[in-house]
């Protein structure tokens, strides 16, 4: 079996405002970090350009931007990040935006992810939008249209890949936002989980930010991180 390397699995969350604070944290956390997450706030600041920076500095990018639209503009947008060399892309988990964001990424190597339930989402939540279904169930089945539609994984918290796991078969991604050590504050995410929990539930992927972010040394701090995701993964064989 092949070993999993934890420098490979996590996801370092650019939540910062600008580019210069981007390449700040990047250079802080040093060769701690192969793979970032760009999202709203930060691609609103600075765009394409950014991406295509980070990709010329080595980095893996996930592109965090939840496309939801008509098919014509899910569709032509997602070619638009296939043509970056983008890793990751993600697209809320309706039907007509999966199946559209599936023809735009073409023979790309893109890879598409659903996004299930957002993390500060509870079933609260959701009964105030309408939807009369407990999250696990929400995130269940969102999964399986994602598989259905031809995604190649989801987003979920760390709660929910031990139910997914046995659903969408062992090759489907999951990523997992809302990660924190323990100690940590969990801030806005209502389902929060330790790197070791995610991991052992069967998380593929592990997106952290503020507790590498906002820490003294960034780098000590996501050191500390992969050392328990290794350790995890090694357990989890």
């Amino acid at each position: 079996m092949t070993t999993i390397n934890a420098r490979e699995r996590l996801i370092l969350a650019l939540d910062v405002p600008s580019r210069d604070e981007a390449d700040r944290l990047l250079d802080r956390v040093q060769d701690q970090i192969v793979f970032v997450k760009v999202g709203l706030e930060l691609y609103t600041a600075a765009g394409p350009d950014m991406v295509q920076g980070l990709i010329a500095r080595g980095k893996r990018v996930f592109l965090d931007l939840k496309f939801l639209d008509i098919e014509e503009t899910v569709r032509r947008a997602t070619a638009r990040v296939a043509a970056m060399g983008v890793e990751f892309l993600t697209v809320h988990a309706n039907r007509k935006a999966l199946a559209a964001a599936v023809q735009g990424r073409g023979a790309s190597s893109l890879k598409l992810l659903a996004v299930t339930v957002l993390t500060n989402f509870d079933s609260q939540d959701l009964r105030e939008m309408g939807i009369q279904r407990t999250v696990q169930d929400l995130v269940a089945a969102r999964a399986l249209l994602a598989s259905e539609t031809g995604c190649d994984g989801v987003v979920a918290s760390g709660e929910e890949p031990a139910i997914l796991r046995p659903k969408v078969g062992p090759r489907f991604l999951i990523v997992t936002p809302g990660v924190r050590p323990i100690g940590k504050d969990v801030d806005d995410h209502a389902r929060a989980t330790t790197p070791t929990q995610a991991i052992s539930a069967g998380a593929d992927y592990l997106v952290i930010g503020r507790p590498i972010r906002d820490a003294s040394d960034p780098a000590a701090a996501a050191a500390a991180i992969l050392v328990e995701m290794q350790a995890a993964f090694n357990a989890r064989g």
